[in-house]
């Protein structure tokens, strides 16, 4: 069954790239409009060492930031977990923060970093977009306790501490690695942003390729570098989804259904 589910949309891949490669020989399109994929395998190999450090710089910039999105989104599920008057106090700024289009106060905190850092700037628009998804769903996982077990807990006199590191973490534990899942994948999206955003030779990710190339009307370099990063956050989501399997397969309807 595993084998079907992965041969299934790799035929299909190979069927779509077959079909691209002969509608543009066919129609004659320009290389400068759609390239054929038999253009964009060579720029890719051609500017393998320029792709890979901008993948790179991208990546670190991702990673950074889903690291810190998960420890400050995390520390705040679990104050608001303990207290209702906090919850009610800044969750809805968190909403704030959700809601507010990230292009539009992008330009902002290059402003405020400087164009100088815009690494920096990149770390916390990429912050910002993956926060709420870890937070709002470790919040709902942290309150989602089975109350007879809660009961349970209070009879026997356990501390909250005790409550919150044998109980509700790892009650929470799927709907956080839900928001996990989530996040990783809009920390990428932020990076990215941000570099799009910042729109100068100082930022030296992905984005910035893709943006060069198309000003200089190198179509199939910007393909290579698209398809580049769109490997890197399937990789990263399949990661992410391993993490999750490895974390609850061994116990949770949700991971173990998964495997029938």
């Amino acid at each position: 069954m595993s084998a079907v589910r992965i041969a299934i949309p790799v035929a299909l891949g190979i069927f779509a790239i077959a079909l691209w490669a002969f509608l543009v020989r066919h129609f004659a399109v320009p290389v400068y409009v759609l390239p054929s994929p038999a253009d964009i395998w060579p720029a890719f190999t051609g500017n393998i060492a320029e792709l890979g450090a901008a993948l790179w710089t991208t990546l670190k910039v991702t990673w950074a930031a889903f690291a810190l999105a998960f420890v400050s989104a995390m520390a705040l599920a679990v104050l608001f977990s303990m207290s209702r008057t906090l919850e009610m106090a800044l969750f809805p700024y968190a909403v704030v923060l959700q809601v507010t289009p990230v292009v539009a106060i992008a330009p902002l905190i290059l402003i405020w970093v400087g164009f100088d850092k815009v690494e920096i700037a990149a770390l916390i628009i990429a912050w910002i977009v993956a926060f709420f998804p870890i937070l709002s769903n470790a919040t709902l996982g942290l309150r989602a306790v089975d109350p007879n077990l809660a009961d349970l807990f209070r009879l026997y006199g356990a501390t909250r501490w005790q409550r919150l590191v044998r109980l509700q973490l790892p009650g929470a534990l799927p709907y956080i690695l839900s928001g996990v899942k989530v996040s990783g994948g809009l920390a990428l999206i932020g990076a990215i942003m941000a570099e799009f955003v910042a729109g100068s030779g100082s930022a030296t990710g992905l984005a910035w390729v893709i943006t060069e190339a198309g000003r200089n009307l190198q179509i199939a370099k910007m393909f290579a570098a698209l398809g580049l990063l769109s490997a890197a956050g399937v990789l990263n989501f399949y990661a992410l989804t391993l993490l999750e399997w490895a974390l609850l397969h061994r116990w949770h309807d949700s991971a173990v259904r998964r495997q029938v």
